[in-house]
């Protein structure tokens, strides 16, 4: 397209890694390299023929390096096409064309996960990187753009067989980006923490990276990935797979509420989830005692389910795990001798938990055209906490139920309702129109005993009929939020049945 004979790259990198073999390998295919401060200095050091940025634009880096690259000389060979029009201008001005641009930008998502300081942050704000990716990025018919050390041998392996194609520059082009425009979302997610700590601004820009491909959605039809946030914690999303099946987007969000409802208690705990609810939740003396306790409340919903725990799963308590069917375990630390227990079970996915500390954020619900957006609910409920409204006083017992049933029932899908005896889910049901319902269904659910358990509702009850069918069941204990309209309707039923309850002001809902 153009009568000089010399391929130009431009390079400036932050991330060294790959540099200095993937520059000579372009020397030796015939390019010239121009290239800016420690990259520069990096390549020269390894015997590298470079041009200096500065004796292209004929002008010096200045400003502590803040301002090198952004220069017509630069700007314009990168995006000239290669038409006779634009090359003559290029030549009327002196200027030559840039064929390939290699850039990698300031470290600020690292410098923003070290904690760094608001002066440091500012000065790894990159400014003339992203500019020359996006230069390279537009122009993409006529130039190729390199963002991260990864690309590397992909394009010389394309070099050498002649020449880049156009379907690998458009590649080059859509990752440049969508590279560019994560960096610019995580500083404009830092100046809102910083300077506006708005929670919900006017436009809210999310980056997230995928950690997999999953084996398909909700349903085997639904394509489904794993993404993360640039900052995690403990939790799924710092989890390492160490055996098992490829998961499935169902089993995430079931290890999950498996793993978040597990670290709501600090006695040894064991959560049982089935499609997103639990279906047994039991502290005891150990994991062991608590997964039998778990397991006693619904066995048969057990199957298929996934398994949380709160401490090092031990090798008593994996026995159990693998003598029936269980999707995945997930846990903070395994005993030694552990994960061989497990992976007995072929296809038994086994998650070891690696991050440190809670996942802060928004919690997001997406659906075509839409996205709602809500600040995480934190439950650190404690005795007193909590207004008691009966003319009984609960026993210490009941209040302790009643605390450990709250949490639980936070997990489970509204309308819900939890029966609870000594830190055990003894019966519990979700996802019913009618409250009333969820209490029966509770009752009928229950395979241990329910007399003298306690009952936790996720909202207020409505009308006194649930405590009515909740003291035909032995309840003896009432927690809910409270804030009914006829909430002393629902007081005098306990009175009368001669309960105790008490109100926590807080509702607990979960759709």
């Amino acid at each position: 397209y153009y009568s000089w004979e010399m391929a130009r790259a431009i390079i400036s990198v932050s991330d060294k890694a790959g540099i200095v073999d993937f520059a000579k390998e372009l020397q030796n295919f015939g390019y010239e390299i121009v290239s800016t401060g420690g990259t520069a200095r990096a390549l020269v050091e390894h015997g590298i023929n470079v041009k200096p940025i500065n004796e292209v634009t004929k002008f010096p880096e200045m400003l502590e390096g803040r301002v090198k690259t952004l220069h017509p000389a630069i700007h314009a060979g990168i995006l000239a096409k290669r038409t006779e029009e634009h090359l003559n201008q290029l030549k009327e001005q002196g200027i030559e064309p840039i064929d390939l641009v290699v850039v990698n930008l300031y470290p600020f998502e690292k410098k923003l996960l070290e904690g760094a300081a608001l002066e440091e942050m500012i000065e790894n704000i990159d400014i003339g990187g992203p500019t020359l990716i996006r230069a390279a990025a537009k122009n993409y018919e006529f130039v190729s753009v390199l963002t991260s050390p990864g690309q590397y041998q992909e394009f010389l392996k394309e070099l050498k067989n002649g020449k880049i194609s156009k379907e690998t520059r458009e590649k080059l082009a859509t990752e440049a980006f969508n590279h560019v425009a994560r960096y610019d979302v995580l500083i404009d997610n830092y100046f809102q923490k910083t300077f506006t700590k708005e929670t919900f601004p006017e436009n809210l820009n999310l980056t997230y990276k995928k950690l997999q491909d999953l084996r398909y959605g909700d349903n085997p039809d639904q394509k489904s990935a794993f993404y993360r946030d640039f900052k995690i914690g403990a939790g799924v999303v710092s989890a390492e797979q160490l055996h098992g099946k490829q998961l499935s987007y169902n089993n995430i969000l079931d290890l999950n509420s498996a793993w978040e409802l597990a670290h709501e208690f600090e006695e040894p705990t064991v959560v049982i989830i089935k499609h997103n609810n639990p279906c047994g939740v039991a502290t005891g003396k150990n994991l062991a005692e608590a997964y039998d306790r778990a397991l006693e409340t619904d066995p048969i919903s057990a199957y298929g389910s996934v398994v949380g725990v709160n401490r090092p799963l031990d090798k008593e308590t994996a026995e159990k795990i693998v003598n029936m069917f269980v999707e995945a375990v997930i846990a903070k630390e395994y005993e030694p001798g552990t994960i061989e227990i497990l992976k007995k079970k072929k296809n038994l996915r086994i998650m070891h938990v690696r991050g440190e500390g809670k996942n802060e954020g928004l919690e997001l619900r997406g659906f075509p055209g839409g996205v709602l957006a809500q600040t995480p609910q934190t439950l650190n409920l404690k005795k007193e906490d909590l207004k008691i409204v009966s003319e009984r006083e609960p026993t210490e017992q009941e209040i302790k139920d009643m605390i450990f049933g709250f949490k639980v029932v936070k997990y489970v899908v509204s309308n819900s309702i939890l029966f609870a005896k000594n830190q055990q889910t003894v019966g519990l049901c979700g996802g019913q129109t009618s409250r009333v319902d969820a209490v029966k269904f509770s009752a009928q659910k229950a395979r241990i005993e329910t007399k003298g358990a306690v009952m936790a509702s996720d909202a207020f009850f409505p009308f006194r009929d649930g405590v009515d069918e909740a003291a035909k069941a032995g309840i003896t204990a009432v927690i809910q939020p409270g804030g009914s309209i006829r909430d002393q309707e629902v007081i005098d039923a306990v009175n009368e049945h001669g309960m105790a309850m008490v109100f926590t002001g807080k509702r607990v809902f979960r759709h």
